[in-house]
């Protein structure tokens, strides 16, 4: 007689067309977890970024009627060429208000911004005292600056009085009043980024600086700078980027001669209700910016930004 034995039996398989185990069942949560959190921000991007951006791209290749302003899709590449060298000047003058804007940006910012980081006892407070006049109206803070800059103004006003500029003497309207009042409102921009890279420095490296004997000029050169240099680096794109596309500034501060490409796609789209033409400007200074962020990325590499933005 033949002893049969029980053997142990497995977990059992689950029936062709039946639920997965419980197991296998986790294991794809997992992997599909990550797909789910990213799901709200890809809604968000797709619905606010890529479908505005690929209607703004099809009605730079449409042709609309004037009366009717019904649009035809006729791909017409040379449009870009015409609206490029038809508003050149403003190209030009827009990147070269930006830059202004951004030197000065940096030169105020960064020794306020080192003292904070450096010889500050209440970092926060200071903090909170430099973006307070941010929490006011973008448009209301330029405004202000007509008043601060009109010619019986405050400042002029009381130069003018004492006798110290002569009485023809006028600050709006011209161009320097624009990179004012554009280094003004993208301040904080410039200041956070450079405040976040000196903040992460390690106050040991400064003190063996000293120690070995090192002035303070040098300190400066051969620690903080490169050092810092990713946080300048961040500054620089988020305040030139939107100083670039401002229209405001030079709206309420510019005259006729100041205008920037940000006014004429603003007339374009608003006054004129030339679209395409409007979309194919805004393309060309999208395309621009983004060679200058791929320069960036190339010479830092993007985690560098990532991480002081």
């Amino acid at each position: 007689m033949i002893a049969m034995g029980t053997a142990e039996a497995g977990p059992a398989e689950p029936a062709p067309g039946g639920p997965a185990p419980p197991r296998r069942r986790a294991r794809r949560g997992k992997r599909l977890a990550p797909y789910f959190l990213g799901l709200p921000a890809g809604l968000w991007l797709a619905i606010f970024f890529l479908v505005p951006l690929v209607t703004m791209l099809s009605l730079s290749l449409q042709t609309c009627d004037p009366f009717t302003l019904a649009c035809t899709l006729t791909w017409r590449w040379g449009r870009f060429g015409e609206v490029f060298s038809a508003h050149t000047t403003q190209f030009a003058r827009s990147f070269m208000y930006a830059g202004a804007a951004t030197v000065l940006d940096l030169l105020v910012a960064f020794p306020l911004v080192y003292w904070i980081a450096f010889r500050a006892r209440r970092k926060s407070v200071f903090l909170m005292l430099l973006l307070v006049p941010f929490f006011v109206s973008y448009v209301i803070r330029t405004i202000l600056w007509q008043f601060i800059l009109s010619d019986n103004g405050v400042v002029l006003g009381s130069l003018k009085a004492a006798h110290l500029l002569p009485e023809r003497f006028h600050v709006l309207n011209t161009g320097f009043a624009v990179v004012a009042g554009l280094a003004y409102s993208y301040f904080p921009f410039a200041a956070l980024p450079m405040y976040v890279a000196l903040e992460r420095i390690d106050k040991g490296y400064i003190e063996a600086a000293f120690d070995l004997y090192a002035h303070r000029a040098t300190m400066l050169r051969r620690i903080v700078w490169p050092l810092a240099l990713p946080g300048i680096f961040a500054a620089v794109l988020l305040t030139f980027v939107p100083a670039a596309g401002d229209y405001v500034n030079a709206t309420l501060l510019g005259g006729t001669s100041s205008t920037m490409i940000g006014n004429v796609i603003q007339n374009e789209f608003l006054v004129f209700s030339d679209y395409p033409s409007a979309s194919a400007l805004s393309a060309i200074l999208m395309a621009i910016m983004l060679v200058g962020i791929f320069i960036y990325a190339r010479a830092l590499g993007t985690r560098s930004i990532e991480e002081y933005v």
